[in-house]
């Protein structure tokens, strides 16, 4: 079907975008591409064929720049007057609207217009809302909580299923069928890839040890699944859940449990990384800090087995750092002292953890090779976008639990100080920070500048993805997580799909 020589571009480009949101192209990598490499190129006339609507050519605009080609907001020429507005004239078309809405969150910083457009159609999709047919309003009222560019892929897919099988015209019955038999074996391939993990979490033994952990095993291996959900890449899940848990006691350590003095003699051994520094921690501490040396051993193990042992020198050289960085933290927390908002951000930036989990995640990848990592150790604009994501919106989303902890949320309280604003102004200056390094990503992603792989790539935004559905509506879905996290674990590791 991708590939018949008789089939229009607009049919083919509509197949494209269901199989994709189907949560199926996985298996067609390569035939979407060779179209989508043959269509770019043609120099397709938007403007004057009566077939390219408003839906049509806001659709072929995501899908080009969701696969990194830098197509023109020119396309949207038709619609848009002298000065770039778009015309009053398009606000009856709730489908096109739609697909302008989606499509405005592939915009980079330079596309002001874009900006407008998502502006634009947020405030007119609401106010039609009410008067929507039933398919056409779900879709609506699940855009406008949760965009597919910011979506969790596998969640996104299970949503548009339901979606597609209700709807009336260019529904196709095969796909649906296909999509609930690949979604339900992809489904069972984590439940078993999820008792490997528990049952190492279970004889690791730290919840017995460390109570006051929080203990998320699970949410670590459904974060896993979000980062990457490809059937090859069991191995890459296991090591990336392993990574988190071990990640999210040790931030606990800092954040909720060790003295100044204790985790001041825990950073230095994390720097020493030698099993002979157990002795000089507290007893408490001991069984975490061998944990996770053993746990390295372990993966150096696995990976010398095909050539790539160096991968965890710098995943290791990333938790090193994301110590140093925590005991920086704890000392404000402990001491009450409040940095000033650029001292807080440059901290903040590694203690959102993706300086050690994307390196973490890429060890996991066969094909990730030594120069990826090297790229990776200079933090590039891709990786930073993602920091920034990962501090201001985790920011923003627990600031409430830290309020309820009698904490000092550092990075909001350190922001209001020195801007003179209030909480609700600090929250909203953090989010504007956080869409503009979206829009870093996005333009990070567009060949030429894609220099990388386009898989590890969307590695890194796929935890800029995590980071906005666990966090978003100003809520902590991971420390709250039977609120948070949980119905979106059910509906991707436990709920299947009747075929």
């Amino acid at each position: 079907m991708l590939l018949a020589p008789e089939t229009k571009m607009i049919d083919t480009m509509n197949l494209i975008n269901t199989i994709e949101r189907l949560g199926v192209s996985y298996h067609f990598e390569d035939e979407i591409e060779e179209k989508l490499q043959q269509y770019f190129h043609l120099n397709t006339n938007y403007h004057d064929d009566e077939a390219y609507d408003l839906y049509t050519v806001a659709l072929h605009f995501r899908l080009f720049r969701q696969h990194g080609y830098p197509i023109s907001t020119e396309i949207f020429g038709k619609w848009s007057d002298a000065k770039g507005k778009f015309k009053e004239s398009i606000k009856s078309d709730a489908k096109g609207l739609l697909s302008l809405y989606e499509a405005s969150y592939l915009r980079t910083r330079a596309e002001t217009i874009l900006d407008d457009v998502l502006a634009f159609t947020t405030a007119t999709l609401k106010s039609m809302m009410p008067n929507l047919g039933s398919t056409l309003k779900k879709q609506v009222e699940r855009a406008l909580v949760q965009p597919l560019h910011f979506g969790i892929p596998r969640l996104e897919a299970r949503s548009y299923i339901a979606v597609h099988e209700e709807e009336e015209v260019h529904k196709n019955e095969t796909l649906i069928k296909f999509a609930k038999l690949d979604y339900n074996l992809l489904q069972m391939l984590y439940k078993e890839e999820l008792r490997q993990v528990s049952r190492w979490w279970r004889e690791l033994g730290l919840m017995s040890k460390l109570p006051c952990a929080r203990d998320r095993i699970v949410e670590c291996f459904f974060w896993a699944v979000a980062v990457h959900h490809e059937p090859q890449y069991s191995r890459a899940r296991a090591i990336i859940a392993k990574s988190i848990a071990i990640v999210s006691i040790i931030d606990d350590t800092y954040d909720a449990y060790g003295t100044i003095e204790e985790l001041e003699v825990f950073t230095e051994a994390m720097q020493w990384w030698d099993f002979g520094e157990i002795c000089r921690l507290p007893e408490y501490m001991r069984p975490l800090y061998k944990a996770i040396l053993e746990v390295y051993i372990q993966f150096e193990g696995e990976l010398a087995k095909e050539g790539r042992s160096y991968a965890s020198y710098y995943t290791i050289e990333g938790l090193k750092e994301l110590a140093r960085c925590y005991y920086e933290e704890a000392k404000w927390f402990l001491e009450g002292n409040l940095p000033t908002f650029e001292e807080y951000l440059k901290n903040g930036l590694i203690t959102s953890t993706f300086g050690y989990l994307v390196p973490s995640c890429f060890m996991g990848i066969g094909f990730a090779r030594k120069e990826d990592f090297e790229w990776l150790s200079k933090k590039p604009k891709i990786l930073v976008a993602a920091f920034t994501i990962g501090c201001l919106v985790g920011d923003v989303g627990s600031y409430e639990t830290e309020m309820e902890r009698d904490q000092l949320a550092i990075g909001v309280e350190s922001y209001i100080k020195d801007n003179g604003v209030t909480k609700e102004e600090a929250m909203a200056k953090f989010m504007e920070l956080s869409t503009n390094a979206f829009l870093d990503t996005n333009e990070e992603m567009l060949r030429p500048t894609c220099y990388k792989s386009r898989d590890l790539l969307t590695f890194i935004l796929n935890f800029e993805r995590l980071t906005y559905v666990t966090y978003k509506d100003k809520e902590d879905g991971y420390t709250h997580s039977e609120k948070g996290l949980k119905p979106l674990i059910v509906a991707t590791l436990i709920d299947a799909f009747e075929v």
